[in-house]
């Protein structure tokens, strides 16, 4: 190792050949992934299997990147540590595709422990069973038994070490992170977002209208990208992405995840989200720290071993789910918000639409960080995952959305004020579903500074007019502009035109 702590050549040449070593399972049928695992699994009473993991929720505070951050030796040395323990340890090796673009589709290879099956059976569901023998571009060694928690990236090398934990979604981002990354170095923008399809009939025609939601885990991204906006034939509203994608200059929207989704299970209702309800308690599918009884009777109200229970569906399974997972091109953006002082949507100009995408206002949820979990928080594009300058992600997203002239705009999916007036599902579908029609009447309303709708079909929007239900929102509303100025202040490289878009 030099002095820096950057060995040599890539670490990645180190990992074993799992064509050729003798401690490598190399691409078991998921039974057998699901075999290795038998003594960690209860059998639901659908015919899954589920999981209780160690660790239930990413750990980002311990997860560091040869880009962003001060990587030394001792981080290099987390990485060589699971490359060696990948070495002398029995393991399985999965390889699979994530992506169908051109452009933006990479070979993916997972290693993990063979007793931790589990992990590569959920993971495999995921993505798609790669054609031919090519040489994976991202590779993962994940080793839930290391002796400290410690999650290592080499970006530019394609490589991941998940040290210390055993919860499927480091798998899954360790390559979405990189999906995101090399999108960027291609000229266009990773998102964590949700990508639809509505289908409309207009003039006797059918016009297709492309939406994005960009929001944490939690907030409401897969259930309103998975919704059918209560669309009738020959209309139709059709999930392609459910967490990650990649914006192109071209207006296309390249998918990352062609076979399954990894979504929230506490408090999935059958009634509100039935399409969803349906592929979670398919036998198919995978869940994980779900409070599952001795019997195999499934409680999704329970947080019994976390907020955080998730589940590993097929899309095949989901009915509102697509065949394609690349949109043709996208016509509008919605940032998903928690904030109580913001008002049900709001319409936002290129420059808005970029300090909101800076400002990432949302609350924290049991994904990111148990502990602090209704918290108030902000991300970057509400995306955990950003490797590199956060003010360049700025302006390369403004410098999109005003390129492709997308509609953009910001969405509360909590309440107003203190809990005073909640915004169910019902009223963001309509919201979603009028928007997509053309038919809501729009104004700007000068005490907000926002641009709000004034009439909605099939909605009473009155009744959600935020300051009947902030307490002092005119104070309110002085000390959130103040703070989203420091906050964008902090941003060295962000453009000046975002910086003064605050709102």
């Amino acid at each position: 190792m030099s002095e820096s702590g950057k060995t040599a050549k890539p670490l990645s040449t180190a990992l074993p050949d799992p064509e050729d070593a003798d401690n490598v399972e190399y691409d078991p049928s998921l039974d057998r992934l699901r075999a290795l695992s038998s003594h960690l699994e209860t059998e639901t009473a659908f015919g899954s299997p589920s999981y209780v993991s160690d660790e239930r929720s990413r750990n980002a505070d311990r997860t560091k990147n040869a880009v962003d951050d001060d990587f030394g030796a001792g981080d290099y040395a987390h990485v060589e540590a699971a490359v060696e323990y990948a070495r002398s340890n029995e393991m399985v090796c999965l390889d699979r595709r994530m992506g169908r673009h051109p452009d933006h589709s990479y070979v993916c290879r997972l290693y993990v422990p063979a007793e931790y099956g589990r992990i590569a059976l959920a993971w495999a569901k995921l993505f798609e069973p790669v054609e031919g023998n090519p040489e994976p571009d991202f590779r993962t060694v994940q080793v839930p038994d290391a002796d400290e928690t410690a999650i290592r990236i080499l970006p530019e090398e394609g490589l991941t070490a998940v040290r210390g934990s055993d919860y499927t979604g480091e798998a899954k981002k360790s390559f979405l992170r990189l999906f995101m990354f090399y999108a960027k170095k291609k000229g266009g923008l990773g998102l964590h977002a949700g990508s639809k399809r509505v289908t409309l009939e207009r003039d006797g025609d059918l016009e297709e209208v492309g939406q994005l939601f960009l929001g944490l885990s939690a907030t409401g991204k897969s259930t309103l990208t998975a919704h059918g906006l209560w669309l009738d034939a020959p209309e139709s509203a059709t999930m392609l992405q459910d967490d990650v994608c990649a914006l192109l200059p071209d207006g296309t929207v390249a998918g990352s995840e062609g076979n399954g989704l990894y979504v929230k299970t506490i408090g999935l209702d059958a009634d509100e989200q039935p399409a969803m309800y349906e592929a979670v308690t398919h036998e198919s599918a995978v869940l994980e720290n779900v409070d599952v009884a001795d019997d195999g009777t499934v409680d999704f109200d329970s947080d019994r071993h976390t907020a955080n229970g998730r589940a590993v569906i097929e899309r095949d399974h989901l009915a509102s789910a697509g065949e394609d997972v690349d949109l043709d091109s996208v016509d509008q953006i919605f940032f998903i918000t928690r904030n109580p002082t913001m008002p049900p949507v709001a319409k936002l100009s290129p420059e808005r639409a970029a300090a909101a995408f800076m400002l990432g206002e949302s609350i924290q949820t049991s994904a990111g960080d148990p502990s602090k979990a209704g918290e108030s928080i902000r991300v970057v594009g509400t995306n955990p995952f950003i490797v590199g300058s956060k003010g360049e992600e700025g302006n390369r997203f403004r410098e999109l959305v005003a390129d492709l002239d997308v509609d953009c705009f910001v969405l509360n999916t909590g309440h107003l004020g203190a809990k005073s007036k909640d915004i169910g599902v019902a009223e963001s579908v309509t919201l979603l579903r009028e928007i997509a029609r053309g038919t809501v009447e729009w104004e700007f309303d000068d005490t907000l500074g926002l641009t709000i709708p004034s009439e909605v079909p099939g909605m009473d929007v009155s009744a959600f007019y935020v300051p009947d239900h902030v307490e002092e929102f005119d104070r309110e509303q002085e000390r959130m502009r103040t703070e989203r100025r420091t906050h964008l202040d902090t941003f060295a490289d962000l453009a000046d035109e975002i910086r003064d878009a605050v709102y």
